[in-house]
């Protein structure tokens, strides 16, 4: 199952399209579509354009993750991971990113910044119930089952 996602370009400063950095890779990588580069200060978060909208196919989403290297060398992430990129999302694919450094990040104009994953989604059925099944966990929260 090999789901065609269609890309279009919204400005010509837009880089390449979006690629597959290796034949495995399960991320195709975004990079940052701007004018100039710019800083983000420590705890800053900014929406970052990629200059590209995409046309997903229904039954399946984009997960926009972070790229690891940035995360553990700058403090780069996304405020939203995984952001979610809907079936029926038409405008530009923005990155949501927040410095979680200690030092101002500078993002320059086709800098890799987060990774696109396509991917299946199942929709469930909704049934409102008067009683929920009980297990051993109960409504035992955050920290109940230990570490």
């Amino acid at each position: 199952m090999t789901p065609t996602v269609k890309i279009r370009r919204l400005r010509k400063s837009a880089r390449p399209l979006p690629s597959y950095q290796s034949e495995h890779a399960a991320g195709i990588d975004l990079e940052a579509d701007l004018d100039a580069p710019i800083f983000m200060a420590p705890r800053e978060r900014r929406a970052i354009p990629t200059g590209i909208a995409i046309e997903i196919p229904p039954g399946f989403e984009g997960q926009v993750r972070p790229r690891s290297g940035r995360a553990l060398t700058d403090g780069l992430t996304l405020i939203n991971s995984p952001g979610t990129i809907d079936a029926d999302y038409r405008g530009e694919v923005r990155v949501l990113l927040v410095n979680l450094g200690e030092r101002a990040i500078e993002i320059r104009p086709g800098d890799r910044i987060a990774q696109l994953v396509i991917a299946p989604v199942a929709r469930a059925e909704l049934v409102e119930v008067e009683a929920l099944d009980d297990t051993p966990r109960g409504s035992g929260g955050f920290g109940h089952t230990g570490r």
